[in-house]
């Protein structure tokens, strides 16, 4: 089980934000505590695009705390293959059975 961090630069009032994931919901937020920041946050919470926008000095301590770093493409595929059930962060962390033939969404 891991958390994982994208290299996305959003800027959003004066920061640069990017997305925080992880393999289960418990692991994103004790992530979320150890680097300081509010549960009060998460995005989508309880779904498949379940995640923490975080700013770069957060990811930095997240990284400096064993989160792994991915590309947004990276992230995107994992939050995809959740939401459709497939592998090991998709239907079993969302208590769903896998989907069969379901479409996958061009990617952007």
């Amino acid at each position: 089980m891991s958390v994982y961090v994208d290299d996305m630069q959003a800027p959003y009032r004066g920061m640069r934000m990017c997305h925080m994931i992880a393999d289960s919901r418990a692991e994103l937020d004790a992530m979320a505590d150890r680097i300081g920041v509010a549960r009060k946050w998460i995005q989508y919470p309880g779904t498949a695009r379940e995640h923490y926008d975080i700013c770069r000095a957060a990811r930095a301590r997240a990284v400096a705390a064993g989160a792994l770093e991915v590309t947004q493409r990276e992230l995107a595929a994992k939050t995809r293959a959740r939401r459709l059930g497939d592998g090991p962060s998709g239907a079993s962390i969302l208590g769903q059975k896998p989907r069969s033939g379901a479409p996958v969404p061009p990617s952007s």
